[in-house]
């Protein structure tokens, strides 16, 4: 019997992702002054802002650049992309990274956002991506929701990446762990399409990363954060959902779970106090560490760690062997419990 892992076009994963990040990597700087050219600007906001002078915040040019001029270049070796439901993703993508640069320079109604996010979404869709249930208890039922289930999916997650998006480093760094787990999944799965998606979103992602890092130059904007979190979307659409059945939902949550338990944490945070959920606010997982006493870096290393250690655990459930699960448990419990002594410690030496 072949094995699965061995009918992948490796080279092309290992391609797509070095050149996505080269590509990323020289085009930063491009996109910053264009960024101030068309004034996109983020200006310091008293509460919430952690940037004390204006920064470019179209950054993600360089993201998307990354990625498309990548996945162009992709179409004369894969034939796995040359399909209708890759132009509908690309269309998709588009419509995404117009109303990003739009929502940059203007900070457009978060109604209309979502308005235009769902179209981009029903493209998707209509091209041949959608959650499906087979193999799931009452899949023919659920089939029946597929469509609404997978436009809520894409939104979700779109503006899920969007939200922790607040610290220099955090959405990119996150994003690039994302996807190399997302990858890892897809090739599991036999999903060439997705794990090119996966692949060429962790290069660019880390291709835009050295000048996002604290102290950044440029920060990535909505037009970057919503294009990390629509591509993870439709990939762990294509790659996760088709390859796991039941599993998936589990396997997803551990795999994307800082986006996906930070926007679960503000939406139901903001309900409570009966807010809109677009709602500016400090109730972000990111905005709790730095107020608890973390340093910005501190903060995004340790939510680095915790992304790192929940995709592992995508993994371990994705192999599906009880021994595996329970090493990961105990080193799940250990790096907690290290987290923990460490904050502790610092704590203590404060009050000293």
């Amino acid at each position: 019997m072949t094995n699965p892992y061995f009918e992948h076009v490796w080279w092309l994963y290992i391609m797509a992702f070095f050149v996505s990040f080269a590509i990323c990597l020289l085009l930063t700087p491009w996109a910053k002054k264009i960024s101030i050219k068309i004034g996109a600007i983020d200006n310091p906001k008293k509460e919430r802002s952690m940037h004390k002078k204006p920064m470019p915040r179209c950054g993600g040019i360089a993201i998307i650049l990354g990625f498309a001029i990548t996945m162009l270049i992709m179409l004369f070796f894969l034939e796995d992309i040359r399909t209708l439901q890759f132009a509908g993703f690309m269309v998709g993508a588009a419509i995404i990274v117009v109303l990003g640069i739009l929502d940059d320079i203007y900070d457009l109604p978060a109604r209309i956002k979502f308005a235009v996010q769902a179209v981009a979404a029903l493209i998707v869709v209509f091209t041949g991506t959608r959650v499906e249930f087979i193999g799931w208890p009452l899949g023919a039922f659920l089939e029946t929701f597929s469509v609404p289930i997978t436009i809520l999916w894409i939104v979700g997650l779109t503006n899920a990446v969007n939200f922790i998006d607040g610290v220099d480093g955090l959405a990119a760094g996150v994003t690039s762990i994302a996807s190399i787990f997302m990858m890892i999944l897809c090739i599991m799965t036999g999903s060439p399409l997705a794990v090119v998606f996966a692949a060429t979103l962790a290069g660019s992602s880390l291709g835009f990363l050295p000048r996002n890092f604290s102290p950044a130059e440029v920060i990535m904007g909505d037009t970057g954060a919503t294009f990390l979190g629509y591509v993870l979307a439709v990939s762990s659409t294509i790659g996760v959902f088709k390859g796991y059945a039941l599993l998936s939902v589990i396997i997803i949550i551990f795999a994307m779970a800082l986006p996906i338990f930070n926007i679960a944490f503000v939406m139901i945070s903001r309900a409570l106090k009966h807010q809109p959920l677009s709602t500016p606010d400090r109730g972000h997982m990111h905005h709790k560490l730095i107020d608890a006493g973390f340093s910005p870096t501190k903060t995004v290393v340790i939510l680095y760690v915790l992304s790192a250690v929940c995709g592992g655990f995508a993994i371990i459930i994705a192999i599906r062997d009880p021994r595996v699960f329970v090493i990961g448990m105990v080193l799940l419990f250990v790096t907690l419990s290290i987290i923990y002594s460490y904050r502790k410690r610092m704590t203590d030496r404060e009050t000293e």
